[in-house]
């Protein structure tokens, strides 16, 4: 039994979050036995990491360095959620994944992306995803909602949103170069679009792909 792995990508901003939560409660209302994660966070291990990687207060913290632990966070959550979860025949919805580390620390940092791909796929073991949303937006765009939803809510930049626009435009040239080298698995979205219109073009395309992967037509929501 072989579950199915959604990764939702794209730049500070962009609404992945927003949209795969929509996305999960349209699944759980088809009956569908959905899992959330998040990478990196997603166990304990890996919201500790995570709470490290975000900390604005680490602002000088090394690109390898990040880099490796974005890697080892990857390596506790495939091996502890996402592999049993496809093993019993879930569907495992990721805010981010192995993308994410292409464009900002490839494109964004300007570390090896040979290096990238081969600590990926290690700490992936292998796993990847068969489908890809990726949500495009202009960056300055992006980091103007962003600014307005931490302003609406008191809080701070993490330390990814601090960065300048010209890092973000980097990481928005690595997802699309990504798009481009592999446009069937990678469905680019604009995400300047109505939220309702992204979360129909969604659906759309996940429930096509549950319906071939089963080989009949979607499931239908439940009544009552």
């Amino acid at each position: 039994m072989a579950g199915l792995f959604i990764t939702f990508e794209g730049g500070e901003g962009s609404g992945k979050t927003t949209q795969l939560k929509a996305l999960l409660t349209h699944l759980r209302s088809l009956d569908r036995d959905v899992l959330e994660t998040r990478d990196p966070g997603g166990t304990a291990i890996g919201n500790q990491v995570r709470g490290l990687l975000l900390d604005s207060e680490n602002a000088r913290m090394a690109a390898l360095a990040e880099l490796f632990l974005y890697e080892a966070s990857r390596a506790q959550l495939v091996q502890e959620v996402i592999r049993p979860a496809l093993a019993v025949g879930r569907i495992v919805l990721c805010d981010r994944f192995t993308d994410s580390t292409v464009a900002y620390q490839g494109y964004g940092r300007g570390l090896d992306r040979d290096l990238i791909g081969r600590l990926n796929h290690l700490a992936a073991n292998g796993l990847r995803p068969d489908l890809t949303l990726l949500l495009d937006l202009d960056p300055a765009v992006g980091l103007a909602r962003v600014n307005k939803r931490l302003t609406d809510s008191r809080l701070r930049r993490d330390r990814l949103e601090d960065e300048r626009l010209e890092f973000h435009q980097r990481v928005q040239a690595g997802y699309r170069a990504l798009a481009a080298e592999e446009p069937g698995r990678l469905m680019v979205l604009d995400a300047a679009r109505g939220i309702l219109e992204i979360e129909g073009q969604i659906r759309r395309q996940v429930e096509g792909l549950l319906a071939a992967e089963v080989g009949r037509p979607a499931a239908r929501p439940r009544v009552g």
